[in-house]
């Protein structure tokens, strides 16, 4: 099995980064600070130097505000490269050395019914896994995380649609190992249901769910109870993951990622970047942190996502395989009992219509074409700031 346990030099590398980082908010108020991630729970891969921390304003001041904007002002304070990542919630991106830092606005809530956001009930979710999770176990994650990364189903994200890294702690935490999650994942068929925390009677979950949280693998949240955990999966990522533990024999075949020949890849926008003079993990920290910001810049401007990756090899290699949308689409506007934030949207766009209660308006879309999007990218001063050079080949 190839080294995935962080050494002892990663760990006190990166918690003498976690204090430097932390001692420049000592005098916050009504604002806590927690690492979260899978740091915290320690069910890290070694050589990845990726910190999540929580911000968590005080709920009942803050429950009201933009948050993300409140931290943003904050972190600017501290550093000059803070860099936004658009989600369910903006959270931000900072560079410290080797270290990519993570940092998520959250609301500090004491119940899951609180949360306005799912980010809000992260840090109950590491808390959860800290308790559940022995140092042996939290070698079998590792082993499980290692196992999806290298077979192209890890990450949640809608490019991705496979299994999250809470999803696979939870697995562990109710299988104990890897080995016996394989043995029952394959004989799993569709909508299977999981429910660790035993929060529902037999076959009750697929009844009270709400409809659009059912997905072919049914993971109840031990934390929230009306939250299915693997509903972002996709049926193909399960039926893949089911074969997969068919043939699982435990060999290192089902650990390590076929390398990817860029000359070979059809129909992918394939980005060849130079990447700045520096210290090599420094370099490599930022250039992930670019080749995530691409990602996300994909995805909110709506462009599909179906396979993507990076590699060294004569160069850097950004690839993504995406696909034309619509011209147009439609721009929601505020309810209809909203009736003054109404007229004023009606204002500024022609031709409204109304769908489910909601006002909205047609609208152009900058970009259509996925490779004129990317040309448009690699101009932007975020990303030329991180390379040399850049182009499409």
């Amino acid at each position: 099995m190839l080294d995935i346990t962080p050494s002892k030099y990663e760990r006190e590398h990166l918690e003498l980064k976690i204090k430097e980082f932390l001692s420049k908010f000592k005098d916050l108020k009504n604002i806590k600070i927690i690492i979260g991630g899978s740091y915290a729970k320690n069910t890290w891969l070694s050589n990845n130097r990726d910190v999540d921390v929580f911000f968590k304003f005080e709920y009942k001041k803050f429950v009201d505000k933009d948050i993300s904007s409140l931290l943003k002002d904050i972190l600017l304070k501290k550093y000059t490269n803070v860099e936004t990542v658009h989600g369910s919630r903006d959270y931000y991106h900072i560079i410290i050395d080797d270290v990519l830092f993570e940092v998520v606005p959250v609301l500090d809530i004491k119940k899951t019914s609180e949360a306005k956001n799912i980010m809000d009930v992260s840090p109950m979710h590491v808390d959860y896994i800290k308790k559940k999770l022995n140092s042996k176990m939290c070698d079998e994650v590792r082993k499980l995380k290692l196992f999806c990364k290298a077979n192209d189903i890890y990450g949640a994200e809608s490019y991705v649609r496979g299994f999250s890294g809470y999803v696979l702690e939870v697995l562990i935490s109710y299988y104990k190992s890897i080995e016996k999650l394989m043995k029952s994942a394959s004989e799993w068929k569709d909508k299977v249901v999981i429910d660790p925390a035993k929060l529902y009677k037999k076959n009750q979950a697929l009844i009270l769910l709400n409809q659009s949280k059912i997905s072919s693998l049914i993971l109840i949240d031990p934390v929230q109870k009306d939250r299915n955990a693997a509903a972002a999966l996709s049926q193909e990522n399960f039926l893949k993951f089911v074969n997969l533990a068919k043939q699982y024999d435990g060999s290192e075949r089902f650990f390590v990622k076929k390398e990817i020949d860029v000359k070979n890849l059809k129909d992918y926008i394939v980005i060849k970047v130079e990447a700045l003079n520096g210290k090599e993990d420094i370099v490599y920290s930022k250039l992930f942190a670019l080749f995530e910001r691409v990602k996300n810049e994909f995805i909110f401007s709506d462009f599909p996502v179906s396979n993507f990756g990076w590699k060294f090899d004569n160069g850097i290699y950004f690839w993504f395989k995406s696909s034309l949308i619509e011209k147009t689409k439609k721009h929601y506007g505020p309810s209809l009992d909203m009736i003054e934030h109404v007229k004023d949207f009606k204002k500024k766009h022609k031709n409204t219509k109304v769908e489910n209660g909601r006002v909205y308006a047609v609208v152009r879309r900058k970009f259509s074409d996925p490779e004129l999007f990317i040309k448009y990218l690699i101009k932007q001063k975020w990303f030329k700031e991180k390379v040399k050079n850049a182009k499409l080949v």
